[in-house]
């Protein structure tokens, strides 16, 4: 166990690892991992992103307190470092610390690091372990990444009797009609959760918020690691009805994303994925289910609203308000396309969303 030598007047530092050489192995180790910190998720955000990874050791002295896990980009000639950003479809990645290391010291390094060493402009973070404080005191701005989540620890059947009696009789009722979950082992299963992922955006005049060589590129990279759960709805007739993707390593497992055909959603294809995929990571030892973001449609599931600090920062002022402006822009953008698209009236949130 490691820790903050109280008495030493070294300041903590980060040094930047090969990414070739990084001990992945020792890394995977640590209590707090999470898959959005793995090699191979990494490397999932380098190619969609068109980023460069950076993986550090947190060190005091000629001791290594920890790692962060993030990447470099740029935007409109700006070098930026993100742990995560606004699009990858990564809700955190942040810090891996040694018990006793404060993520508040972690991350004053962090700043020094990103703008002096690895000279960004500007930065962002979001880490489970945060809290709002850590990011504060340091003079961050400070968002969220608010989502739900099942705790995992309790008992089968007691995950089941919490969820709402309408998420129950859905479950119910999929497997009344003859419903089937099978695990997915093919890199086909892109393009069926892609076309299914494209209605239940048209429902609400949108486009999806990332194209579909993005889920080829997340099936390729992380469906050999055991760390992708790929799950198909079967009807009676054996047509596939549904999709959902649930990463998960360590204690954490994620709803990524999921879709349906419509004319099949009477038969509840999307309560009995995601009833599947809570069965699957819990018994495989994950602690903790995360939803994924929003969506009040999850309340069903018996789960807890849960939030993450996201922190920002920039050198300069003007920069952290164009990069707000940006974001806006975006998603004027993103409906603009809908509508150019044909897609129909808004109806409800998509279950399937980043």
């Amino acid at each position: 166990m490691a820790s903050i030598n109280t008495s030493s007047s070294l300041p903590l530092r980060f040094r930047r690892l090969d990414f070739s050489q990084v001990p992945w192995e020792e890394l995977d180790r640590f209590a707090d991992r999470t898959v959005f910190q793995t090699r191979e998720w990494i490397r999932f955000i380098a190619e969609t992103q068109n980023a460069t990874p950076v993986v550090a050791e947190l060190r005091e002295g000629d001791a290594v307190l920890g790692y962060f896990t993030g990447l470099t980009f740029r935007r409109l000639g700006i070098r930026i470092l993100g742990s995560s950003f606004p699009g990858w479809t990564t809700p955190y990645i942040g810090f891996n610390l040694r018990p006793g290391v404060p993520r508040r010291l972690a991350l004053e390094a962090l700043e020094h690091f990103a703008f002096r060493e690895l000279k960004c402009l500007h930065m962002e973070i979001s880490d489970r372990n945060f809290s709002v404080e850590d990011g504060a005191q340091l003079g961050f701005a400070v968002g969220s990444y608010d989502s739900y989540a099942t705790d995992l620890t309790r008992p089968e059947e007691e995950l089941f009797q919490n969820m709402e009696s309408a998420a129950r009789r859905c479950i119910r009722k999929a497997e009344k009609s003859g419903v089937k979950i099978e695990e997915a082992g093919d890199e086909v299963f892109a393009d069926e959760y892609y076309a299914q992922l494209q209605e239940v955006f048209a429902k609400q005049g949108l486009v999806p918020t990332y194209p579909l060589e993005r889920v080829r590129k997340l099936v390729h990279h992380l469906l050999p690691t055991g760390r992708l759960l790929l799950l198909r709805a079967r009807d009676a007739e054996n047509n596939c009805i549904g999709t959902g993707i649930y990463p998960g390593y360590n204690k954490v497992a994620e709803f990524w994303g999921n879709a349906s055909w419509r004319k099949y959603q009477q038969l509840r294809p999307n309560e009995t994925l995601h009833w599947y995929a809570i069965r699957y990571w819990k018994r495989r030892g994950a602690e903790v289910f995360d939803w994924g973001g929003g969506g009040t449609y999850k309340e069903k599931y018996g789960v807890q609203p849960i939030s993450v600090p996201w922190f920002r920062k920039s050198r300069y002022a003007w920069l952290d308000a164009a990069r707000q402006h940006a974001r806006t822009l975006f998603d004027i953008k993103h409906r603009m396309l809908g509508k150019l698209r044909g897609g129909a009236q808004r109806v409800e949130k998509p279950e399937a969303e980043e």
